[in-house]
């Protein structure tokens, strides 16, 4: 079973029972004042009221919520290549500090995306690729990682190697996901050209060299990426693995991922492709650091216009772990919409998403992976974190 690959970290010791109370609980479908009772690692008993029982942890009116559920997060590779051109010498190190942030930005379960194939001239990604999968594989059989990790495989469909990596890959026991992308100037995210040109501004590319790139980019996507897709499609079906279309554009990239199996529609740049995934019934994920931000970094699709609009299902932190907490905060604020809808966004519906059954709810029965959060103004401040009831920060 793919959760027996996660062995949960001995050291902080397991109380039985725990009893967290005076917390304002966020459920699915409500927010009270109450308790949880925890026990094996699974919630046991919820009772509303502002009683506290004897031998409770007195939350002092804190919020309770569910640990959250990534699905989609660029921040390990960051930490092995934390500035252009510096490969961290300890790769297991690197891993353990991003364990760290995601756990302090309260993720209980995350699946790290790791890009197969470049999209930049000259990028670092597929020289850390096997160590950074080594290195999880490494801190999860030591049993170090206080966050479950899974793999997220980021598939750069134009990349000449991208079904060599994939293949060499697809049957980890930690791959949970599968994304589709095509980052080619012209195409989805840079379908405008001159947005291509600034996401590469700071590499000093002279004109000639842009021209060149932009030749060879698109002759190798139209050449390999509808074969790649295929290929890695089939795989995934065959191994029953999740997958998810990226930066679709329009409804007719919608329809390609619905033909192929897809059920997870990643970053749509346009609103035409949001409806059709919509129309479609796939789940649509934006990222929380474009809520935080209000609007997009790269000038596409406002996550908060979709969320306005019914047509955004999750949040994914993307480049920022700390995003994922703020982010239903500010959404609940910003678009009056009632909160625990919105920690759904970042709990029970990438849950369900990933095909996970067990978690990103409070109730009983659920797994005890829990967030004690107190709210400064805006801003959230995690105060403890349990995953399966035994406390990781």
């Amino acid at each position: 079973m793919f959760n027996d690959w996660f062995p949960v970290s001995e050291t902080f010791p397991l109380a039985a029972p725990l009893i967290l109370s005076n917390a304002q609980i966020v459920t699915r479908e409500d927010s009270f004042l109450g308790s949880v009772t925890v026990e094996d690692g699974i919630l046991q008993a919820i009772t509303r009221g502002a009683h506290i029982p004897a031998g409770a942890l007195d939350l002092e009116g804190h919020f309770l919520l569910p640990g959250l559920v990534e699905v989609h997060t660029d921040n390990a590779e960051r930490h092995l290549e934390p500035r252009p051109g510096v490969h961290w010498p300890d790769p297991l190190a690197a891993i353990l500090a991003h364990d760290a942030q995601v756990v302090a930005a309260g993720i209980t379960t995350v699946m790290d995306a790791i890009a197969l194939g470049e999209y930049e001239h000259g990028g670092p990604r597929r020289r850390i690729l096997a160590t950074l999968i080594s290195a999880f594989q490494e801190g999860r059989t030591a049993g170090l990682l206080k966050a479950d990790h899974g793999l997220h495989l980021r598939c750069e469909l134009a990349d000449p190697a991208v079904t060599e990596l994939f293949d060499a890959h697809a049957r980890n026991p930690a791959l949970r996901l599968i994304s589709l992308m095509d980052h080619t100037p012209g195409q989805r995210q840079f379908r405008d050209i001159d947005k291509w040109r600034e996401f590469h501004r700071d590499k000093n590319w002279t004109d000639r060299d842009i021209e060149r790139l932009i030749s060879e980019s698109r002759e190798r996507q139209a050449r390999l990426s509808l074969p790649h897709r295929k290929h890695i499609v089939a795989v995934a079906r065959d191994l029953g693995l999740t997958l998810a279309s990226h930066d679709d554009t329009t409804p007719a990239h919608v329809d390609q991922a619905v033909a192929d199996g897809v059920t997870i529609a990643e970053f749509p740049v346009t609103r035409e492709a949001a409806e059709r995934a919509k129309a479609k019934s796939l789940r649509t994920v934006m990222g929380a650091p474009n809520v935080v931000r209000n609007g997009s970094h790269s000038g596409n699709m406002s996550a908060l216009d979709l969320a306005r609009a019914g047509l955004l299902d999750a949040l994914s932190s993307d480049y920022v772990p700390f995003s994922l907490i703020q982010a239903p905060f500010l959404m609940a604020k910003r678009l009056n919409l009632p909160l625990p809808h919105c920690i759904a966004m970042v709990t029970d519906t990438p849950a369900r998403m990933l095909g996970y059954t067990d978690r990103g709810r409070i109730e009983e029965g659920a797994r005890a992976d829990l967030v004690d959060l107190r709210l400064y103004g805006d801003t959230p401040s995690i105060q403890r974190v349990w995953r399966a009831g035994r406390r990781i920060l």
